[in-house]
């Protein structure tokens, strides 16, 4: 009984230990595995951080430019691109979402990178 109470015990910190309380929970699951993938990149400058949006009517998912020429990315609920906001050679994007800037509604913080 001791080693089974200990089993469980040594199960459920195991758990916890597990989770990444770095990111809220309800966020799509392809979402996590993005930002577990900009995790194991150096950090980037400026740091990343992914944003919640609404858009069109929908959820999205905004990850803001970084370094030289690289476009942010607009994400829906399943990670496929909508499309490229800003950023990139001429700094416009790919002017897919010109409206983005002045549409989006509720902005929420999901994650942001602290490592420095």
């Amino acid at each position: 009984m001791n080693r089974f109470l200990h089993l469980c015990l040594f199960a459920g910190l195991l758990s916890l230990g597990c989770r990444r309380s770095d990111v809220p929970t309800g966020i799509p699951t392809c979402l996590q595995t993005r930002i577990d993938m900009i995790k194991a990149e150096g950090v980037w400058s400026p740091p990343a951080k992914v944003y919640q949006y609404r858009y069109q009517g929908r959820t999205v998912y905004f990850i803001p430019q970084h370094c030289c020429d690289i476009p942010s990315q607009l994400l829906d609920d399943q990670c496929n691109t909508i499309c490229l906001p800003d950023g990139g050679f001429a700094g416009s994007g790919d002017g897919k979402c010109t409206d983005f800037f002045e549409k989006r509604t509720e902005e929420k913080l999901i994650w942001e990178d602290t490592r420095k």
